[in-house]
């Protein structure tokens, strides 16, 4: 099989796990303190009342009861052994710290060897990262903070309703890697108000706050979201699939080539969505990305400062 020009998560796998990883998505029933008041109202313009998540079981079924039950299904389906507990909807760090600790606990499996747990900047608290050391210490298994950073663009956050600054990831990325636990930062890559230094921007920040992995998304439009409302009345132009792709590979030249790359970008379920990925499937945009790279001999993080420094380090 022929090496892809980035680095994508599942072979970071392979070179931790020596075997085939998959996440199994967890729902809790959460909110966000951007829709509660707390940051914000409203939430993020393009946040669906699901908290960004498709694909998940019942939020009354226990934390276990999913696991077992998403195992038995994606285990037989891809002949996979080992897993990570995925908390994904909302922010998973939002609750107390009694409730934090009954959830994670429950991920105590044989089968499970990370916890991978999406929230936000504004919800890192270091008796949760506290906590999270000590399970790690006690258990062995790996832990992931996912955080959506979707832009360095602070005029561009505040369109978005973000209810956080670039400020707040960067404190909160610094507090989580005194932990060393792994950092995986949320990108959209087809914001209509961003250009080409944005991008590149974006990588740069993470590249220096040592993140090591990244999610890509072209921006959907979700029913019944403030965005969908701006899409019907014009007020945003969506780009086009050739220059998403154009960014994808603008970041990916940026960011440094040992930054695992989750996915490419998003998806989402047709009927829920007004306009998602250009009416194309996500393979075949992510194929005719990795066809370009490959015919014009581009790679991960042939732009990246460090690269150009260790150039001249080994000079």
């Amino acid at each position: 099989m022929t090496k892809i020009p980035y680095y994508p998560v599942s072979e970071y796998y392979k070179d931790t796990y020596k075997e085939k990883i998959y996440k199994l998505p967890i729902k809790l029933s959460l909110t966000c303190p951007n829709r509660d008041g707390q940051a914000g109202y409203g939430g993020c313009i393009f946040c669906s009342e699901s908290g960004g998540s498709f694909e998940n079981l019942p939020s009354y079924m226990t934390v276990s009861d999913q696991l077992d039950t998403n195992r038995a299904y994606i285990g037989k389906r891809y002949k996979a052994n080992k897993f990570i507990a995925y908390f994904q909807n909302f922010s998973n760090t939002y609750m107390s710290l009694d409730d934090f600790k009954e959830v994670v606990k429950a991920c105590d499996k044989d089968y499970i060897v990370g916890i991978a747990i999406s929230t936000r900047s504004d919800c890192i608290s270091t008796d949760k990262l506290e906590f999270l050391k000590d399970f790690r210490e006690k258990t062995g298994i790996d832990i992931t903070i996912e955080l959506g950073l979707q832009t360095a663009n602070y005029r561009t956050l505040d369109i978005l309703n973000r209810g956080e600054s670039l400020a707040d990831f960067i404190w909160a990325v610094t507090e989580i890697n005194k932990y060393d636990f792994r950092v995986c930062a949320h990108l959209i890559l087809s914001l209509p108000w961003d250009d080409d230094r944005d991008i590149i921007e974006s990588a740069r920040i993470l590249n220096a706050l040592g993140v090591k992995e990244v999610k890509l998304h072209s921006l959907y439009v979700v029913k019944g979201t403030k965005l969908a409302d701006m899409y019907a009345d014009d007020k945003i132009q969506m780009i086009s699939k050739r220059e998403y792709q154009k960014n994808v590979i603008t970041f990916l030249r940026y960011i440094d080539e040992d930054t695992a790359i989750a996915r490419l970008l998003g998806r989402a379920p047709e009927d829920e969505t007004i306009f998602c990925n250009w009416d194309s499937s996500w393979w075949s945009i992510r194929d005719e990305i990795i066809s370009y790279m490959d015919d014009r001999q581009i790679k991960q993080g042939d732009k990246s400062k460090r690269k150009k420094f260790d150039k001249i380090k080994g000079e």
